[in-house]
């Protein structure tokens, strides 16, 4: 079931990504092309303060048309470790730092036609330390308590994938037995 790459083209480069054309052959012996994002990867992260909040952000999104809440995140400089570019973001996009980085996971966003891979990280002993943020971002930080985090979750108020999927990879970090128990152990 693997596919045979024979070229790749470079149709675009942006400042965050490429799109190539894949010129392949499939299991079946077929030739096909794909388009594909090449993306350098990034992180996501979910700080919890010491008063069991959740830093959200919310920023206006172009693709979604309109204001979303999201957890904190960004994209991996060239060669950067992932928790470099975790502790980067969180100071960039929350103003704070963080004692512990935790990995929690990592997925890929859309594999089906993008590269992008993403690290999770739970960010704890959080501590003022701003760095200023990209000159294209206007972000609100907005901390929920945990509790309510999982229940917006649940009621479909948090449209953001990475969100969603790097909440899944925290549940076990954060509470035992699910999202209706919100205890913080770790």
């Amino acid at each position: 079931m693997i596919f045979k790459v024979h070229a790749k083209n470079t149709l675009y480069q942006g400042r965050v990504f490429a799109l190539e054309q894949w010129n392949v052959t499939t299991p079946d012996g077929r030739e096909t092309t794909y388009d594909l994002i090449a993306h350098p990867g990034a992180v996501t992260l979910l700080p919890l303060d010491d008063e069991g909040q959740v830093l959200f952000i919310r920023q206006h999104r172009l693709g979604a048309g309109g204001v979303l809440l999201e957890l904190p995140a960004g994209t991996l400089e060239d060669g950067e470790d992932p928790s470099v570019c975790a502790g980067r973001e969180l100071r960039e996009e929350t103003g704070m730092s963080a004692d512990q980085l935790t990995l929690l996971g990592d997925f890929y966003m859309v594999p089906g036609y993008s590269t992008e891979h993403m690290w999770v990280y739970l960010a704890t002993g959080l501590r003022p330390a701003p760095l200023a943020g990209d000159l294209d971002e206007f972000i609100e930080v907005e901390p929920i308590p945990l509790a309510q985090v999982w229940q917006m979750a649940a009621a479909g108020e948090i449209h953001d994938g990475k969100s969603l999927a790097s909440l899944l990879l925290a549940q076990k970090h954060l509470n035992q037995g699910g999202p209706s128990n919100t205890s913080t152990s770790q």
